[in-house]
């Protein structure tokens, strides 16, 4: 049994605005510690419910950082973020971040189900575990993403392709209304290209919202209702 206000301080109670955009950022500036100069400054755009928007951008220009910091990862220097009328640290369970590959340590001793599973801890909070509803998610999402017959297998054992799925499973299974994906659909193979395309195609289907970040839109093919252009921090164009 979960106690709702046991629940990571109870911020996951805080009900959205219904008539706020999924995503709206007004003059955010990010930057690390020791660094004189921000990462992003002057970043403006609004996201609509239920639409995906491509953040393009060379290496460097601060999409991973952009990310980051709508999730709650990184704190702004200046400006704000609103997700669904909410404040970031407000909206844990409504966000799922998906990082780049690199970012994650595939020699942690862990079963794809395992890592997958991760994603339903906001629902849990802080001390009550998995329940059955949230195996049969992970096992849902398992099977959508074709990765059911690798569950057991440890993620160290896994090929780019696979880490990729496993990866977007754990951010879906987290059932999330807004996704930030950071390039899910770099330097995989067209099957994985093709099953991934189809899932984001569904959810935007049933109204989630999505920031998917690549380098360049017109490579993966996929179709996206704006493109937000950064370039060396800050944005060179929006299209929303």
């Amino acid at each position: 049994m979960k106690f709702e206000w046991l629940a990571y301080g109870g911020r996951h109670l805080h009900a959205p605005d219904p008539h706020a955009p999924a995503l709206q950022v007004r003059d955010l500036a990010v930057g690390y510690r020791g660094s004189e100069k921000p990462v992003l400054s002057g970043v403006n755009f609004t996201l609509p419910v239920g639409s995906r928007l491509a953040l393009v951008g060379a290496n460097g220009s601060g999409k991973s950082t952009l990310l980051k910091t709508i999730a709650g990862l990184l704190a702004s220097k200046s400006g704000s973020i609103g997700v669904f009328g909410l404040k970031v640290r407000a909206c844990h369970h409504r966000t799922s971040y998906l990082p780049q590959r690199e970012e994650i340590s595939w020699s942690f001793p862990v079963s794809v189900e395992r890592f997958v599973l991760g994603g339903r801890y906001v629902h849990c909070g802080w001390l009550t575990s998995a329940d059955a509803n949230d195996h049969a998610v992970v096992a849902a999402t398992l099977e959508e993403l074709d990765i059911m017959s690798i569950a057991t297998n440890p993620i160290d054992q896994l090929s780019g392709g696979q880490q990729q799925r496993v990866m977007l499973a754990r951010a879906l299974a987290q059932g999330s209304d807004l996704l930030l994906l950071d390039e899910p659909l770099n330097a995989v193979d067209a099957a994985t290209r093709a099953l991934v395309g189809g899932v984001l195609a569904r959810l935007q289907r049933e109204g989630k919202s999505m920031i998917v970040s690549t380098h360049d839109v017109g490579v993966h093919d996929q179709p996206f209702d704006g493109v937000l252009t950064l370039e060396n921090g800050s944005v060179r164009e929006a299209a929303v």
